[in-house]
């Protein structure tokens, strides 16, 4: 069943702002809380969905990556090709409930410093089926933003000690009733940190992150595949106040080439031969990945489709040691135009064949045959 659109769940417009979307989920999950609806399943799924939706739509950067790219934002590391984008693969939606609920709900409350972890940073990088082969170290420069050097990250200027939340207390939560529920949610002034910072750095504006353009040298190790997510721990956004710095996936694009067809680690090559060399039999040399050549035999009598096999002339396995296998398929070339020599040549053929009556084309229509008599 296809997830519903997450503006739709809260029932709100896609405009909405964070104290509507904020207000909205907290009537849903009064409605529809477990504790209040035991043995309700569908209300227990309801509580899930808004729950979802809202650990979402109530995060700016979720937000625009769901705003541009859908549920497939967040599905098998989405945000689209062709770009630089980032996302968040580690925080899941259980905080919610210990936003709203308290400690009670999700699993405890987590560290404060975890909540001001950098963002994880999708980079997409295309290469061709050689250097997949032989792996490659390649530099590649993006935006991002980094510790700032003058707080050192605090945010706070220089001398300055970071202080208590005014509105908390430095709890980084705070309680209101709502009917018989006590309801206790993320302070909206500190983000739930429990600090304040009264005297904000003037390099970073108190953010203690700044942003940069970034040079990175990377390595791709042999065998890569299409598809293959490749993790930098450590490499993404600079986190804010003390957390720590998301991670970068690199997103492998591996482009198709114009000889070899790719299975997992094994190519495969189609060769054309003539009717002469399929007939008679010949020897061929056929590329190979690593850029050499292999000589196989094609015995008399081939047929096309046929397929030939070179142990250990694939693509090296990614993880552990071993190569995969490289099968060439060969294909009778039948030709168009023909010279008259060619032409008195295969009637001539095609006489003696006639004669002698090719066992395979006999049985066939000795079988036509029966089944038109039948």
């Amino acid at each position: 069943m296809a997830k519903r659109d997450y503006y739709d769940v809260l029932g709100v417009n896609k405009d909405a702002t964070p104290d509507q979307i904020k207000s909205a989920y907290r009537k849903l999950a009064v409605k529809y809380h477990p504790d209040k609806n035991k043995g309700d399943k569908a209300s227990e799924d309801k509580f899930k969905e808004a729950s979802e939706a809202y650990h979402v739509l109530s995060n700016n950067e979720r937000k625009q990556n769901y705003d541009n790219f859908g549920h497939a934002a967040f599905e098998n590391g989405g945000g689209g090709r062709g770009g630089f984008s980032n996302f968040d693969f580690s925080n899941h939606f259980s905080d919610i409930f210990e936003d709203f609920f308290g400690e009670g709900f999700g699993g405890g409350r987590r560290s404060r410093k975890s909540n001001n972890r950098g963002s994880d940073l999708r980079y997409d990088l295309s290469i061709n089926l050689e250097e997949a082969y032989f792996g490659k170290k390649q530099d590649i420069k993006f935006s991002s933003s980094e510790k700032c050097e003058t707080c050192k990250g605090s945010g706070s200027k220089p001398g300055h000690n970071v202080g208590s939340c005014s509105m908390c207390g430095g709890h980084g939560q705070v309680r209101s009733s709502q009917g018989f529920f006590t309801v206790q949610q993320t302070c909206p002034q500190c983000s739930g940190s429990g600090e304040e910072i009264t005297n904000p750095c003037s390099s970073c504006g108190g953010q203690g992150k700044k942003q940069s353009s970034k040079r990175l040298s990377v390595t791709i190790p042999k065998g890569v595949d299409d598809g293959t997510r490749i993790r930098l721990s450590g490499k993404g956004e600079a986190g804010t106040r003390g957390g720590g710095n998301g991670d970068l996936y690199l997103f492998i694009n591996v482009y198709s080439h114009e000889l070899f067809k790719r299975s997992d680690e094994n190519l495969f090559f189609e060769c054309p031969i003539s009717i002469a060399d399929a007939a008679l039999g010949t020897s061929i040399e056929i590329p190979t990945i690593d850029g050499g050549k292999a000589k196989i035999k094609i015995p008399a009598g081939t047929q096309s489709g046929k397929q030939f096999r070179l142990r250990g002339k694939g693509m090296p396995y990614m993880r552990g040691s071993g190569m995969g296998d490289l099968y060439i398929q060969v294909n009778t070339e039948v030709p168009i135009s023909l010279n008259r020599e060619q032409k008195e040549l295969l009637e001539k053929f095609r006489e003696i064949e006639n004669d002698k009556s090719n066992p395979s084309i006999k049985k066939f229509f000795q079988k036509a045959k029966s089944f038109w008599k039948s």
